[in-house]
Formats: C-alpha cells, sequence, structure tokens
C-alpha cells in the first residue's frame, strides 16, 4: 500500500482506503459479521482511512467503525458525514443546532472525543455563498468536537467555491473513468489550494467491476435497484448517473487495456490513482475478497500514456455526452 499527504493535516491516507456506505445499507443485505470482516482486511492490506456517514444504516456504519477501532491497536483516521438527515436539502437546515445535533450523534455512534474529519454531505448548492456556515464548522474545530472538516459535493462548481473557504481540507467528488470532468479544472484549483481529493464511486457502482452482464439483478433495497434514474436521491450517485446498458458496453471497451494479470477493478482504480491530485479512492467492500483486490491496485505497475488515452476517447466518444455538462 502506498500513501499520500491529505491537504494540510498530518496525515498520509493509503491511496485505496475504505468506503463504508455498503456496509451501513442500500448495497442490499449484509451481516455485520461480513461487515466487519471486510473492515479488517482493509486494515490488514495496510488501509489507513475510512469514509461513513451518519445516513448509512441510520449509524450503523459509524457503529461497526467504532467496534472495528476498538479491536485494533493501528492509527486509523475516520472520516463521517452530516447533513443528509435533513428531510430537505435547504442552507437553513445547516443551522448551528442541526450541526451540533449531528456531529454529536457521530461522536457517540463512532466512540470518539473528536471527529476527525467531518465532511457536509452533498449540501445544496447555495449553501456554498454562506459563509456562516464554515464559520460554525471553525467553531467546532476550536471547540474540539472535529479535528478538521470538508465537503462531499455533487457538481464541481460546488468544489470550487468550497475550496475558496481557507480552512477547509477536502472535497470529496465522483471521480472515475467514466466521471472525468474533475480533470478539467477543478484539480489543479485544488493542487494550488492544498486540499485533499476523495474519490467516491471509483468504481461506478460496481459497473468498472467488470462483473456486471444485461441480466444482473440487485435487491429490492439496493440503489442500483430503486434509484436507477434518481428517484430517491442524485442519479449520479448510482452507475455515476451513466445509463446501465452504455455503462456495460464501454467496459467491454476497456477490457483489451487492462494489464495482464489485473482486474477490471484493480485497473479502473490504478486509472485513477494516475492523477496526482487524488489523495485516495474510497471503493466500498462487503466481503474480504473484494477489498483485497482492490488494496491491490496500489501496487500496479503506472499505466502507459497509450492506455490513458484510450480511457479519454472512450469517455468523449460514449460517455461525455451523458454526464459531462450535468456534474
Amino acid at each position: 500500500m502506498n500513501y499520500r499527504q491529505l491537504g494540510r493535516t498530518p496525515w498520509k491516507l493509503s491511496e485505496i482506503s475504505f468506503g463504508a456506505w455498503a456496509i451501513g445499507g442500500a448495497w442490499g443485505s449484509v451481516s455485520d459479521e461480513e461487515s466487519l470482516a471486510a473492515l479488517n482486511q482493509a486494515i490488514d492490506c495496510g488501509v489507513n482511512f475510512i469514509d461513513t456517514a451518519d445516513v448509512y444504516g441510520d449509524g450503523r456504519s459509524e457503529r461497526l467503525v467504532a467496534r472495528l477501532k476498538k479491536s485494533r491497536k493501528d492509527d486509523i483516521v475516520v472520516a463521517t458525514k452530516a447533513g443528509r438527515k435533513l428531510p430537505r436539502q435547504t442552507v437553513e437546515g445547516y443551522s448551528r443546532e442541526n450541526l451540533t445535533r449531528w456531529i454529536d450523534d457521530s461522536l457517540q455512534n463512532l466512540s470518539a472525543d473528536a471527529l476527525d474529519l467531518l465532511q457536509l454531505h452533498c449540501p445544496p448548492t447555495a449553501l456554498y455563498d454562506h459563509a456562516e456556515v464554515f464559520g460554525r464548522l471553525d467553531d467546532f474545530v476550536r471547540e474540539g468536537k472535529l479535528r478538521y472538516y470538508g465537503v462531499s459535493v455533487e457538481k464541481i462548481e460546488e468544489a470550487m467555491k468550497a475550496i475558496a473557504y481557507p480552512q477547509l481540507q477536502a472535497v470529496q467528488i465522483i471521480f472515475n473513468c467514466f466521471r472525468q470532468r474533475p480533470i478539467e479544472a477543478f484539480f489543479e484549483r485544488a493542487k494550488e489550494k492544498k486540499v485533499g481529493i476523495l474519490a467516491r464511486v471509483p468504481l461506478a457502482s460496481g459497473l468498472l467491476t467488470g462483473k456486471f452482464r444485461g441480466d444482473s439483478k440487485f435487491a429490492r433495497d439496493d440503489h442500483r435497484n430503486f434509484n436507477r434514474h434518481g428517484e430517491a436521491f442524485d442519479v449520479g450517485e448510482t452507475f455515476s448517473g451513466v445509463d446501465y446498458e452504455t455503462g456495460l458496453a464501454a467496459v467491454e471497451d476497456l477490457r483489451p487495456v487492462v494489464p495482464a494479470g489485473a482486474t477490471m477493478s484493480q485497473f479502473a482504480l490504478r486509472w485513477i490513482l494516475m492523477f496526482d491530485a487524488v489523495t485516495c479512492a474510497i471503493p466500498g467492500g462487503k466481503r474480504p475478497g473484494q477489498v483485497e483486490e482492490n488494496c491491490s491496485a496500489s501496487d500496479l505497475a503506472p499505466l502507459p500514456r497509450e492506455t490513458m488515452e484510450v480511457v479519454e476517447r472512450l469517455y468523449n466518444e460514449r460517455i461525455r455526452p451523458l454526464v459531462h455538462s450535468r456534474w
């Protein structure tokens, strides 16, 4: 496992880390025992950063991470998120009272005295014009409830506005072979500001594992079944907003450039790591085997220029018209 600096924090994070949405819910059924086995496998592979949220299983994911930390002596940085408990996303919802309640709930779930990294969880675009919200986060840092804070965003425009706030340390954004817009301007700007980038949905909800087919079935409580058209939340969170059949076809076009001995998942993750603005990718995993496969991407050799050009060309021809201007 290799490690990269997270913004201006003292932390060097594993470049393949662990996204804990799937172990909380909305990805089909998973037992706590399976989830803890996956988490332990991640730590065994050198992972030292876990990303969770208060709404993943209504605290279930956070509580599982707390159980992991209690059982291990390793130094593990935990990021969580807040804001999606609101019945409707409004700027007013990010009041000091609400933020305090959400932070205290996460502190309890994580059995922590302070949150390592709190991220606002895809708040409304208008929030980024309200400096008082970020002032409240600064207050929580001074009070010792937070060590650092960042944001998770849907749109590039939100990310660009967020990094204007001087104490913001990280931006979590969808970035993968099917969502390449962050490369254009945001990455360079984030590097100038020394803001870390957490690449979420790195495998496009599993499309980029190469394991799905046209007749693949997903459980009723799996967002890849119930949110394909944005019925429950932003459609970009499911298959990165790419039409399922289009995504399957694009994956087949990528197979010829996957390095010998590597899996499609490892290739897709290694592609992300070719961009030095990225601190880490945060794939999920419900089983130890998935986690070990993902983590091995850190050991792959850099991809050749010709391969990077193939991915760029495929994106421009097949995927860009579907997603580029939307997020």
